[in-house]
């Protein structure tokens, strides 16, 4: 069995590239569509005259992923706040919206919406409206990225990697229970694809995080709490980047190799039991897009 939902994202060779990475999606069509005349050609849709947006016609087996799930990876390459752009591509052929055939899709999706809604608190501007036309867009800007790898993107490369990264071990951690094992495999993962210079998790003992599974060189056994990068992401319970770990207040150096590192807490309900730690041995390595993906990674390993 075969559905059909339509994502506008900005640019559209970015979103049909994202969507190929995820499984369960079976095709991703660049198009324009809910536009005001028929059988549009580019040049005409880049005047902002038609009423097209550019849009990706996502085709997924639904027992593989969800609506609810394709929905939820999508708002990890937009920003909902922002009205007729999406990073240095501006106009109403570029806002966000997705676009459903059928009434039930709406409601799939407004749940979404709404734990997003949650999230920001704002009111979104993204569309959310019944389809009224799709059209496919010219061949040349198909698979625009795979003929192209070095092309214009207004996506972060790095966002291809991390749902690949992402789905593999939602896959591989599925059926385990063992929370030592679920980290250590985890810590692997990430630091096998992502080239990291050192992964790892700190779990939370008393007031103290204690060493647990990781990849890299030795590191620092014990971390005191609100100590250091970690000790004071635990304190804070929130995601700390840091562009230069030398200008970190109290930094605590593992290594002196390390140059930029980016810390993520681990939750039950609510309170921070963990923390994962990734350094670099280049300075800014890790910005927002980071911090976003790791933090829904973390999620599924705890």
């Amino acid at each position: 069995m075969e559905k059909t939902i339509y994502f506008a994202g900005g640019c559209f060779w970015g979103t049909q590239h994202f969507f190929k990475q995820v499984e369960g999606v079976k095709d991703a069509i660049c198009g324009y569509a809910n536009g005001n005349t028929q059988n549009p050609k580019y040049e005409e849709v880049y005047t902002d005259t038609t009423g097209f947006a550019e849009t990706v016609e996502v085709r997924y087996n639904p027992a593989r992923i969800s609506l609810e799930e394709l929905t939820d990876l999508f708002f990890c390459i937009i920003d909902p706040l922002s009205l007729n752009r999406q990073g240095h591509d501006e106009g109403t052929r570029y806002r966000t919206g997705i676009y459903y055939k059928e009434e039930a899709e709406r409601t799939e999706i407004q749940k979404v919406y709404a734990r997003e809604e949650a999230k920001i608190g704002a009111p979104l501007v993204v569309e959310l409206e019944p389809l009224r036309n799709f059209f496919p867009a010219e061949e040349r800007h198909q698979d625009y990225l795979d003929k192209n790898p070095d092309g214009y993107c207004h996506l972060p490369f790095k966002a291809f990697r991390y749902v690949k990264l992402y789905q593999d071990a939602k896959l591989i951690l599925a059926d385990e229970t063992d929370s030592v094992a679920r980290m250590a495999e985890l810590a692997a993962l990430i630091h096998e694809r992502m080239g990291f210079f050192w992964t790892g998790f700190y779990r939370v003992q008393g007031q103290q995080l204690v060493l647990g599974p990781f990849q890299g060189p030795s590191a620092c056994l014990r971390i005191g709490y609100g100590k250091g990068v970690c000790g004071t992401a635990w304190k804070e319970n929130r995601t700390l980047v840091v562009p230069d770990v030398e200008e970190f207040p109290g930094h605590i150096a593992c290594s002196s190799l390390s140059k930029s590192e980016i810390v993520v807490p681990v939750r039950e309900n609510g309170a921070v039991t963990a923390v994962l730690d990734i350094d670099s041995t280049e300075f800014a390595t890790f910005d927002a897009t980071d911090a976003l993906w790791l933090e829904k990674i973390v999620e599924i390993g705890k």
